[in-house]
């Protein structure tokens, strides 16, 4: 049997909920997905770490896994993902560090006058998120926290990509009239 078969067949069987399977392609795609994360981030405890969780991420979401025609490049973008968003999160902590260290260096009132607009905005949020439906709220999450293409949303929520991005377009047009009030 020729590797990407048996990727699709293993793909498939862990979809059902077949444990081993996922054990199975674990092995299988290890070696390459090392490999494959090196080339993208040099620290191999973090490529490691990240292969661990996408299949963790695999297993909790195995009921609701599209059917893939090339599992190892379906495997390779989650795992360029998944840094990607390591490597985000990372910049946005080293920024918000030096943002405390610049801080340290404002007034009293500055500080509380920062927070108190941070606190606004969170509020402002909080509040227009409310005025979304689920659905909306769901795609957002696929779009801009998962970063799902439009085609991925709609095979995920059994829609066309037209109705996807209307509905998303939605969404954003009442967040932005919200947090304009």
């Amino acid at each position: 049997m020729h590797l990407s078969d048996k990727l699709i067949s293993l793909w498939g069987k862990v979809r059902e909920g077949d444990k081993e399977a996922l054990f199975v392609l674990y092995d299988d795609m290890y070696f390459h997905l090392v490999r494959y994360g090196l080339s993208q981030y040099a620290d191999s405890d973090l490529v490691k770490d990240c292969i661990g969780q996408l299949f963790l991420k695999l297993w909790d979401r195995h009921e609701s896994l599209n059917d893939v025609e090339n599992v190892q490049s379906y495997l390779f973008t989650s795992l360029r993902r998944l840094l990607h968003d390591y490597l985000n999160a990372q910049n946005r902590v080293s920024t918000s560090i030096r943002n405390i260290q610049e801080e340290d260096e404002a007034s009293y009132e500055e500080i509380i006058i920062a927070r108190e607009k941070e606190e606004e905005v969170r509020r402002n949020l909080s509040n227009a998120l409310k005025t979304l439906s689920p659905k909306q709220i769901e795609l957002i999450r696929l779009k801009f926290f998962e970063n799902l293409s439009y085609k991925e949303i709609a095979h995920i929520s059994s829609q066309s990509v037209k109705t996807s991005y209307n509905t998303i377009y939605d969404a954003l047009k009442v967040l932005r009239l919200k947090l304009r009030m």
